[in-house]
């Protein structure tokens, strides 16, 4: 699958899209918001970008990962959060306004951190050398995640209302592609699938558990409200899957390195819906009971 034109032209040209499309739901305020919210910001991005790439790597090492999906969930832990992480908050009453503002910020600084980070993990795993994220791939990565969100910035500053009709497209979109390239790599490696899911299935449902619950308990131990715990944990717990598939497959050229992502993708869902469902009733248990302790 990986020597396809669709998977080494046509999946960077859709994360463009999917990038441009998230840059039309952005602003510059969203990005000034962080000065604002500075507790809700710097939780977030301290779980993105220091802690969950160590809770990964424990998991790779503890569950001794083949090294190839080892550098695949590595890789998943550097992405950022993306458009499905708002739509979680919003169906679960999260504070949206700070999931865009933690997308932006996590896509802007995700085109530096994800090479740093796979190619530290690159370097520990990959024993044989067959992997490598050189100059050129890390700035084809950077081209693909901020040009198209700059791009989308400037359509909605001049063209709002273009920019609001296309937002719920290019949200169908997305999802299509996710569909369809994970698909394609389950099918391309279904000769290996059980001994996948064997591997690195348990750690990616953990992987995805840890982030969530991490993500709420830390925005709560911040005495912030439920709606910014519940933005922090989908932010934190939802990655932006499309951006690990497309370096794995387009940039690393490894479809073994994009199970993963792929496992985690669907995963995803059952898990962020299940860990919604149970920290959003709890809140609402807990504000029926308040007016009852007042009196």
């Amino acid at each position: 699958m990986n020597d396809s034109a669709l998977i080494s032209v046509g999946l960077p040209i859709a994360l463009a899209i999917i990038m441009f499309g998230l840059g039309l739901s952005l602003t510059v305020n969203d990005f000034r918001r962080v000065v604002r919210s500075p507790q809700a910001a710097g939780i977030a991005l301290v779980l993105q970008i220091l802690v969950l790439p160590l809770i990964a790597f424990g998991l790779v090492v503890g569950f001794n990962v083949d090294p190839r999906l080892a550098v695949g969930l590595m890789l998943l832990a550097a992405s950022p959060g993306g458009p499905t992480a708002n739509l979680f908050s919003h169906l679960f009453r999260g504070d949206v306004a700070l999931n865009i503002t933690l997308t932006a910020v996590n896509s802007v600084l995700a085109a530096f951190t994800i090479p740093v980070i796979t190619n530290l993990a690159i370097g520990y795993f990959d024993a044989d050398g067959e992997l490598g994220l050189q100059l050129g791939k890390l700035i084809q990565v950077m081209v693909i995640v901020l040009i198209p969100v700059a791009l989308g910035m400037v359509v909605r500053r001049y063209a709002r209302s273009f920019a609001e009709r296309a937002d719920r497209p290019v949200r169908i979109f997305s999802i299509i592609v996710l569909v369809v390239v994970a698909v394609g790599a389950l099918l391309g490696e279904r000769e290996n699938l059980v001994d996948y899911f064997q591997q690195v299935g348990l750690a990616t449902g953990l992987f995805c558990l840890i982030s969530l619950t991490l993500g709420y308990l830390g925005a709560r131990l911040l005495k912030l409200g439920a709606p910014q715990a519940i933005a922090t944990s989908m932010e934190i717990g939802i990655h932006n899957t499309t951006i690990a598939l497309t370096i794995a497959l387009s940039v690393l050229n490894s479809t073994e390195v994009a199970i993963p992502a792929v496992i985690y993708s669907i995963l995803m869902y059952i898990l962020a819906t299940a860990f919604g469902f149970a920290i959003s009733r709890g809140t609402r248990t807990a504000a029926a009971k308040e007016p009852q302790l007042q009196g």
